[in-house]
């Protein structure tokens, strides 16, 4: 998976190759769905809810870049997965998730695998993680027009925010945000992606 899926498209961060190698996928499909956990294409774990495909979890990490001392924001915590590969690079990882079953199973399924510096909570995305902010990096893993307000507080000064963006043609591209030291937000455009939307 790491070596055709991702590095062949030039995911090449060594930290990211590494925590991509280092989570097992399929601990985090479906039962019904673990003969296809490792290849490319995003899988459904039930109504409105699906798991990326393994190049978009690894690109939206490099872009993020989160580094060792940092906190991440993750917005849809789904089955856990992408809050798991952030766990490998980051001090701490607090991940939101609005269904409560999806981020009851989450939590257990991250605490099983010994990922003890992930944080799951069921909540509405939009409103963030205030008390654990300013975060270093945010990755929303739902479509909007554009990052929450309250989210582009949390966001500190140098922070990147990752987030599928719902242009006015009705496509959606993953584009990457930066922080400068006035506040100001610098994007960037990276590829046409399908995200479901943010709830």
């Amino acid at each position: 998976m790491v070596d055709e899926q991702i590095v062949a498209r030039r995911v090449t961060s060594g930290a990211v190759v590494a925590a991509m190698r280092s989570v097992p996928r399929h601990r985090f499909v479906p039962a019904a769905l673990t003969a296809q956990a490792y290849q490319d294409k995003a899988l459904g774990l039930g109504p409105g809810q699906s798991i990326s495909q393994p190049y978009i979890v690894a690109l939206m990490t490099d872009l993020a870049s989160p580094a060792p001392g940092e906190r991440v924001l993750e917005v849809g915590s789904g089955s856990g997965y992408q809050a798991a590969v952030l766990a490998e690079l980051a001090e701490a990882v607090y991940t939101v998730e609005v269904d409560a079953e999806l981020a009851a199973a989450a939590a257990d399924r991250l605490a099983q695998l010994g990922y003890r510096n992930v944080h799951v909570r069921c909540a509405d995305g939009r409103v963030g993680w205030p008390d654990a902010a300013p975060f270093g990096a945010i990755l929303v893993t739902a479509c909007g027009e554009a990052p929450p307000a309250t989210l582009v507080e949390q966001l500190a000064d140098g922070g990147r925010l990752v987030m599928p963006i719902r242009r006015p043609s009705g496509d959606q591209v993953l584009r990457l945000y930066r922080r400068s030291g006035d506040g100001a937000l610098e994007a960037r455009d990276v590829i046409p992606v399908r995200f479901v939307t943010l709830t």
